[in-house]
């Protein structure tokens, strides 16, 4: 079969380009809807942290105010239990003296005086006082031990039948001997009763930690956990290592994550108030799944007609590129047609001149093709023309070839690169593969071969020309010959036949 001509590309955008160019800008759509929802994410983590600073604060400066409160009276206590007229003094003037002018709140306890052995002498809420002893309380031997200890907090003890929060100072003489020591409670109630009033969420936290990391309150209240050194969770160290600040970690006890706050870590008790990060983003979350699922919407609507498009495209680019190639191809040969042939003649001319390389032209006209349709019929002679063009194409092997139908029963077979001795074997190659073609009549071709370098002031019609000159003395020669022309004379020289053809005959 003929080979079919190749039409020039046509430029157009690639279906690819087009669908990645559109990809980007969904891309690009929702990289900005993804930024804008971080930043809708970060906002509502602020105002949760200055929501839980807020909370945090109002707490901590509670139990500062109660523990300062309950430290003055205890500090006065132990100052005046070194002071002579105290000590001289009856019982109950020791009593008016020592608590006349601190009356606590109601989350206080008694105020007691222990001595040396740790025995109670004295007790505000009782005169005279109930002898009982605490040497082996935990707070009697810190200060026995230590002169420096200040005030010191227990961790959530029962004391004298009520749980709570011991605070204790050291009661000594001027020059440091140990006389015992002055000792207060603030009921644990009070934490109850302090967090209840700020109706917290379901799975908020509120942490009071010591400054040694020890876990002196947790509401809601989990006693496994109360009086136990907390200070090696990473929110706690980060408490004890800032003054204020935030950190989110998973809790070691319902592993539920959360955003912990904390302020002023500067006062003896840091409270530290947690709350869950899913009632955080909560609402966020509401908001960026109807986002992502319109994004998602989006994305496949866009995919879904970007895919129709560009199977548009293609179906119409192969309409455009069958309809280039038909307007370039001969309908009855598949070879190309003139404009085809012109086309490529102009464009291989320009390459050879460039290179100065040689351009060989073969012009084939069918013999006496009128009296074979004369004598066979027209559809005979379409398939005499459709063979010849077969054994034509069939040596056009390079892609730079170019063979084509020049109208009628004229065929042209361009060469680039091919010098005229092998222009001249090629197309006695095609004369004989035709003479020997099987049609039911005898059918032959006559060839005229030219080939010349282009050189300044020539055309391709010169080419042509001499093709066409060599083509006619083929024909005067008698047919089915390859005749050569000499560009420089114009000159013809002895036609080439596949039999000898003797001088004289």
């Amino acid at each position: 079969m003929p080979a079919r001509p190749v039409p020039e590309p046509i430029r157009r955008i690639s279906p690819r380009w087009l669908l990645a160019g559109a990809l980007l800008a969904v891309i690009g759509f929702m990289a900005i809807c993804g930024s804008v929802l971080l930043g809708m994410r970060t906002g509502d983590e602020r105002l949760a942290q200055q929501m839980l600073g807020n909370v945090a604060a109002r707490i901590d400066g509670d139990i500062s105010h109660n523990v300062e409160l309950l430290d003055l009276s205890l500090s006065a206590v132990a100052a005046n239990m070194t002071a002579p007229q105290v000590l001289n003094a009856t019982p109950s003037i020791r009593q008016a003296i020592l608590f006349d002018h601190t009356t606590p709140p109601r989350q206080f306890g008694a105020i007691q005086v222990l001595d040396e052995a740790g025995t109670v002498t004295i007790d505000s809420a009782a005169q005279p006082a109930t002898a009982r002893s605490f040497a082996d309380a935990e707070f009697f031997k810190v200060h026995r031990r230590d002169p420096l200890a200040g005030l010191y907090i227990s961790k959530p003890m029962l004391h004298d039948g009520t749980y709570g929060l011991v605070l204790s100072r050291r009661i000594a003489t001027r020059d440091g001997r140990f006389l015992g020591v002055v000792a207060g409670m603030i009921r644990y109630s009070y934490f109850d009763e302090l967090v209840a009033g700020l109706h917290l969420q379901p799975d908020d936290v509120v942490s009071v930690v010591r400054q040694d990391g020890l876990q002196i309150m947790r509401a809601p209240l989990d006693m496994a956990v109360i009086g136990t050194d907390v200070s090696r969770l990473p929110v706690v160290q980060q408490a004890l290592a800032a003054l204020s600040g935030s950190h989110v970690a998973t809790s070691a006890v319902d592993g539920i994550e959360r955003l912990y706050v904390w302020r002023d870590a500067r006062n003896p008790l840091i409270v530290i108030v947690g709350r869950s990060t899913r009632a955080i983003f909560a609402d966020w979350r509401r908001e960026a799944l109807v986002i992502a699922g319109a994004m998602g919407a989006l994305f496949l609507l866009v995919l879904a007609v970007l895919l129709l498009l560009m199977r548009e495209m293609k179906k119409r680019a192969g309409i455009e590129d069958e309809m280039a190639r038909l307007a370039i191809t001969d309908a009855l040969t598949g070879l190309g047609n003139r404009r085809h042939f012109d086309a490529t003649l102009a464009r291989e001319w320009r390459r050879a001149l460039r290179a100065n390389a040689p351009l060989a032209l073969l012009m084939i006209d069918a013999d006496h093709f009128k009296a074979f349709n004369d004598a066979f019929g027209h559809q005979a002679g379409d398939v005499a023309l459709v063979e010849i063009a077969g054994c034509i194409a069939g040596h056009a092997q390079r892609a730079s070839d170019c063979a084509a139908r020049y109208g009628g029963e004229e065929f042209a077979l361009l060469l680039p690169g091919l010098s005229q001795s092998q222009a001249i074997e090629l197309g006695e190659r095609i004369r004989s593969q035709v003479e020997e073609l099987n049609t039911g009549a005898a059918v032959t071709v006559s060839i005229g071969v030219a080939s010349l370098r282009p050189a300044a002031g020539q055309r391709p019609a010169d080419l042509v020309g001499h093709a066409d000159l060599a083509l006619y003395s083929a024909k005067a020669q008698g047919r089915n010959c390859t005749y050569p022309v000499t560009i420089a004379s114009q000159s013809a020289r002895r036609p080439v036949q596949s039999a000898v053809i003797e001088a004289g005959s």
